[in-house]
């Protein structure tokens, strides 16, 4: 997979920030070098979050997300706002972009607060400096004194640039680099509980959901991992497990399956080989496995009435065996032996009011980033609503979560620590 083929969901998320017509737009054409937002003098042209992947040296694969004004006014200016803020729950780097002839004001001091507030990284950035310089006559001076002015007022550190004469952004991107947080290995998908030249066998179904041509995503990601890792990845679907594990020569150092087909992996796996999901793994390195592992106990502990939110990020065209709608609930309402109502919400938005749940089930989260399935697990935790992934949740009424967290030591702990499994039905 080439940088430019790297899904959204894996891009460092860059997003800029401030007033309507501070020059946003014109900052990341001028980062970028090309025309990718449009540009006008009229305050507003951008109305929602623009997103753009590219590839960015010395980054990698990123995203730009250009934001309408946070000064817009009206109705439709306050829709405008809070579809702005959204975009904080998957900025991995957040920029407030300031016009020098304007200054920065109250509004981007609340904005650099609530920003640091949420653990992101934040940089200032001083647009329009030409103008500071032109107008003064003292040139680099009086640049300076506004950065330092800015610094001191918003509490972060400030870049000066001038998109219009094009300078500055050389050092603006060095300043992004070092802004990257070192968590690469912390974030793996596998590759940390693998070594070189171990075995890996992935299960994966083909079925009328999956992609002609193509794996899909999860797999995809996990197998460049895996061989990232100078490990050894055997594809297999389900019914030739079993064939496959005989023909290896020696056991595996870890089995992997599609959640769907994880009953019989489990039992045409060995119990001496360790065994997980695609989805679980996903879990863990998208978000919390071990606060989803603890969501699994609220499936034994529905009552009839309960209402349950399946939760999707993406838009997939359902199946006749949907997993998020036919396969989960009819899972779960065996399961726990309760009559309860189903919602459904798909797509990057997520309900607000949550606390009419008894449960959350979200899907695998691969095409979210790991800051925005994170802020979703904290949004479910605030509500007091116990959430879960398609994976655990599955492993869950199956019987098998116990086996399918023993490679990871913290989430093992937290099904322990929760105590004895409720009585299934």
């Amino acid at each position: 997979m080439s940088l430019n083929d790297t899904p959204r969901s894996g891009r460092l998320h860059i997003a800029l920030f401030g007033r309507r017509n501070a020059g946003k737009s014109s900052i990341i054409n001028a980062i970028t070098k090309q025309d990718i937002a449009v540009v006008s003098p009229v305050k507003g042209t951008t109305t929602d979050p623009v997103y753009k992947a590219m590839e960015l040296l010395p980054l990698g694969p990123v995203v730009f997300i250009d934001t309408a004004g946070l000064d817009d006014e009206g109705e439709l200016g306050e829709l405008r706002k809070k579809k702005t803020l959204e975009v904080l729950t998957h900025t991995d780097i957040a920029l407030i972009v300031v016009d020098a002839d304007c200054g920065a004001g109250a509004l981007e001091r609340q904005l650099a607060a609530d920003i640091r507030s949420k653990g992101i990284t934040v940089i200032g950035i001083l647009n329009k400096c030409d103008l500071v310089a032109g107008l003064s006559g003292t040139g680099p001076e009086a640049v300076a004194a506004e950065v330092r002015r800015m610094e001191e007022e918003l509490g972060l550190t400030v870049m000066p640039v001038s998109a219009r004469e094009r300078y500055g952004f050389k050092e603006l991107k060095k300043a992004l680099a070092n802004a990257i947080p070192d968590e690469e290995d912390k974030f793996r998908i596998v590759g940390d509980i693998i070594a070189s030249g171990d075995l890996v066998v992935l299960v994966t179904p083909i079925d009328k959901a999956a992609p002609k041509g193509r794996l899909i995503l999860p797999q995809q990601q996990t197998i460049r991992d895996i061989l990232e890792s100078d490990a050894i990845a055997v594809v297999t679907k389900e019914h030739e497990l079993r064939e496959t594990l005989n023909s290896l020569g020696r056991k595996p150092r870890l089995v992997i399956t599609d959640s769907q087909v994880f009953l019989k992996a489990a039992a045409d796996t060995p119990k001496d080989v360790a065994l997980t999901s695609f989805s679980i793994l996903f879990a863990r390195n998208k978000g919390d496995l071990e606060e989803l592992v603890r969501g699994a106990r609220a499936i034994g502990r529905l009552q009839s009435g309960d209402k349950v939110l399946v939760a999707e990020a993406c838009t997939h065209h359902q199946q006749p065996d949907d997993i998020g709608r036919v396969k989960l609930p009819r899972w779960i309402r065996q399961a726990c032996g309760k009559e309860l109502q189903f919602d459904h919400a798909n797509g990057m938005s997520f309900p607000e009011n949550i606390t009419e749940y008894a449960l959350i089930v979200h899907c695998g989260g691969c095409m979210l980033n790991r800051r925005q399935m994170l802020w979703r697990i904290e949004q479910a935790r605030a509500a007091g609503v116990p959430i879960v992934n398609y994976g655990v949740a599955i492993a869950y009424v199956q019987g098998i979560l116990e086996r399918a967290v023993a490679p990871f030591p913290l989430a093992r702990l937290a099904w322990e620590e929760a105590g004895e499994q409720p009585q299934l039905h």
